[in-house]
């Protein structure tokens, strides 16, 4: 048997990959986070499928899980919200399995970052405006960051920021971003991109918390902070250019 962490991608239920679907269609057990995996998608596990809600288990108790389903012949969809390259907690859980020989694998899903980005209508690298994104997450009431990773080092650096993990501190991020970035540096919110209930919020370090509170974004949302939030400016690539040699 094999446990595979799918990526479940960013919430609407179609934007599962057709690999990771059919992980998910031919494994008798699946194991997801209800706060974050629609139940529309679990309608395609297999007839009689084990379904267990990891929300509220220990990692401890996640591997059990895992490990029984290896020693009863069953494969596993592991789902992971959005992408399992991205703060999905997997390398934990990948590091356990290996201890107990159970066989894994990942497959990719569409990450919350790239449905931010389609929710606002723009590339992340727009040429002579950002060419550099930075995933970081904030770090209170979490797994420290490891040294060198500040929110100030990333400010400083320049380019775009995404930050997981962090709107509930939405005006502390702030305050620390304007240590190194300008007041009228474009932000935008994206909370549950990509499905039904999706909210976009716009503006400025100077407003973006203010907006936050009041439309009650309290979980489920990345920030996307620099100068690509909405841009309608820049040059044109160099990839389509007239002047780039072609053989």
């Amino acid at each position: 048997m094999t446990v595979r962490f799918v990526g479940a991608g960013p919430g609407a239920p179609d934007l599962i990959t057709v690999r990771g679907l059919r992980a998910l269609a031919t494994s008798p057990v699946c194991l997801y986070a209800g706060s974050l995996v629609p139940e529309e998608l679990l309608g395609q596990c297999p007839p009689g499928a084990r379904r267990v809600d990891t929300a509220r288990m220990t990692l401890d108790e996640i591997t059990a899980e895992l490990v029984a389903a290896h020693a009863a012949g069953q494969d596993v969809a592991r789902l992971c919200s959005g992408d399992p390259a991205v703060f999905s907690a997997v390398a934990e859980q990948t590091r356990r399995l290996d201890a107990a020989g159970v066989p894994w694998e990942i497959v990719p899903g569409v990450p919350a970052f790239a449905a931010a980005a389609a929710a606002l209508r723009t590339e992340l690298t727009v040429p002579g405006v950002g060419q550099s994104v930075v995933l970081t997450r904030d770090a209170a009431n979490a797994t420290p960051m490891p040294p060198g990773e500040s929110l100030d080092v990333w400010a400083a650096a320049g380019g775009t920021l995404v930050l997981h993990l962090a709107v509930q501190r939405c005006a502390e991020v702030v305050a620390a971003l304007l240590r190194h970035r300008s007041a009228a540096e474009p932000v935008a919110v994206v909370a549950r991109a990509s499905r039904d209930d999706e909210v976009v919020l716009r503006g400025t370090l100077a407003d973006i918390a203010e907006r936050v509170e009041a439309a009650g974004v309290l979980r489920t949302a990345v920030i996307v902070v620099g100068p690509v939030v909405g841009v309608a400016e820049g040059c044109d690539s160099h990839l389509y250019s007239a002047a780039r040699a072609r053989p």
